[in-house]
């Protein structure tokens, strides 16, 4: 199953720990799709979306649409995780373009990417 970057997929999170979302929900898939094809397993890197609003960097807001999203919703890049490709319940279409700039954002501060002088 190939998934590109910034599209929203449904994704079963269960078994989880302690604040770890879980569940059935949606998630945006972060990682690179050539280089998930290339992986020994099949792992993709998703950012889980939630209805609660948060405030940051770390949560940009999504807007219902295209996507396949039905609320304003938020990002949640400090959960940022990887899954096997088998939990994927469903697959949805790409959020905006800026929206999925909003999230590389928040990667790359959450993950320490930033290059400062």
């Amino acid at each position: 199953m190939r998934v590109d970057r910034g599209t929203l997929v449904l994704v079963t999170l269960d078994p989880t720990l302690g604040h770890e979302q879980r569940g059935v929900r949606p998630c945006i898939a972060v990682s690179d799709p050539a280089v998930n094809a290339d992986q020994r397993f099949p792992l993709i890197a998703v950012v889980p979306v939630t209805g609660t609003p948060g405030e940051g960097a770390l949560y940009p807001a999504l807007s219902p649409g295209k996507s396949g999203l039905t609320k304003k919703s938020y990002a949640l890049v400090d959960h940022l995780r990887s899954v096997d490709k088998r939990r994927i319940r469903r697959v949805f279409d790409r959020v905006s373009h800026d929206e999925l700039a909003a999230v590389d954002q928040g990667l790359e501060l959450f993950l320490g990417l930033s290059v400062e002088p």
